[in-house]
């Protein structure tokens, strides 16, 4: 089983993730911020990752220690189960629309972490959330993770239907990256032999 559980507690935050590469998108994140449960919850449903975070942090200055903080925790987890990636398909790509919102995502299971982040999210706030705060989140779930993330909007007017589809495109491209190449499963996907 690809399984990782990373605890993570510092001055600011008290996280802990667990994730099961080969599950079925079961969730349950609680980090204490409505909106974004709702954005981890939409990341482990359409990954089919399992996901599970408990996160308390220090909400009453902001959500910023908390999002970042479940990113850096999220990302290595992912990189702990994947382990040496022998036998991953190692990228991966998807369109997503929603509504208004198209959003693009390209990756790369690279050990290369580079995020390149073209959303335009409208408003400043989605809710109390402040929408910079997402690609806070991707930036240190691709730096964590060891991944090269692009993220480009297309199409959208609507903050929440752009950041939804950003998780979504991400999710559905980390499913196929994430999956036994079944022409290759005994082999790292690098002409270098190791990621």
């Amino acid at each position: 089983m690809r399984t990782a559980t990373v605890t993570r507690a510092t001055a600011e935050t008290d996280i802990s993730v667990e994730i099961n590469l080969d599950g079925t998108g079961v969730y349950d994140n609680q980090t204490g911020i409505g909106f974004f449960d709702h954005m981890l919850d939409q990341l482990a449903r359409h990954s089919l990752i399992d996901m599970s975070i408990r996160a308390k942090g220090d909400l009453h200055i902001d959500d910023h220690h908390t999002v970042e903080d479940t990113g850096i925790a999220l990302g290595q987890a992912l990189a702990q189960a994947l382990g040496d990636k022998r036998g991953i398909v190692r990228y991966g790509a998807c369109h997503l629309p929603m509504d208004d919102a198209q959003v693009r995502c390209a990756l790369d299971l690279s050990a290369r972490p580079f995020l390149v982040w073209n959303l335009d999210l409208p408003t400043q706030k989605i809710g109390t959330f402040d929408c910079e705060l997402i690609r806070e989140f991707f930036q240190a779930f691709a730096t964590h993770g060891g991944i090269t993330l692009h993220v480009d909007q297309l199409h959208g007017f609507n903050s929440h239907h752009i950041a939804e589809a950003a998780f979504k495109a991400v999710a559905r491209a980390l499913r196929i990256a994430v999956e036994t190449d079944q022409r290759k499963s005994d082999a790292v996907p690098s002409t270098k032999g190791t990621l």
